[in-house]
């Protein structure tokens, strides 16, 4: 199911994890890969590409929700500022929301853009980790200290550190913790 009202997603009786990221991040490529399938989630050049928020229901058991990253984007500013409205509102609404995995891209160093996200999140009281994506791009070492990077400058300003995973689509790595992740919250779930 795709719409931009909370009110239209499915009925709220199963648990329900969102990813979301920046522009050209590697969503729908991870959200394919966790899935096993290759076109699920649609991966495109452009950024901006998903538009709406998009449920996909995982062996009846579960919803994984594709939403329209932040930051650059092809579609004029009124148009991305209408998605993060719906966004937003989707986030602090969705009652069966067990987590928001937030994808960061491994290569880069820390973006204002994801930095400002994640303390929205951690400000509203919303549970998130932060999933780095597309490490095959860079060898171990490299992915090490990209990701120390990132979480010293973290503890800048963060009293506690969000959990995080390390994913590449492409090595379909990271895909056995982040299923075991959901396998283990959903049991925390109430209807």
């Amino acid at each position: 199911m795709s719409n931009t009202d909370v009110a239209k997603c499915p009925v709220p009786d199963k648990p329900e994890y969102a990813f979301i990221g920046r522009s050209n991040v590697g969503k729908s490529s991870l959200i394919n890969m966790l899935c096993g399938r290759k076109a699920l989630a649609k991966t495109s050049a452009t950024p901006g590409k998903t538009q709406l928020i998009n449920h996909f229901i995982i062996n009846n058991e579960w919803y994984m929700v594709d939403l329209p990253g932040y930051g650059f984007a092809k579609p004029n500013e009124k148009v991305t500022s209408k998605w993060s409205k719906f966004t937003e509102r989707y986030l602090k609404q969705r009652e069966n929301l067990m987590c928001t995995f937030v994808l960061i891209d491994i290569r880069h160093e820390p973006q204002k853009k994801d930095t400002e996200f994640m303390e929205f999140m951690a400000v509203n009281g919303l549970p998130f980790v932060m999933v780095f994506t597309k490490a095959d791009k860079l060898g171990v070492d490299a992915r090490k200290r990209n990701v120390e990077n990132y979480l010293d400058e973290m503890r800048k300003t963060w009293e506690e550190l969000p959990q995080y995973f390390i994913t590449s689509a492409e090595k379909k790595l990271g895909a056995e913790e982040l299923l075991g992740f959901v396998e283990q919250t959903n049991t925390l779930f109430v209807k």
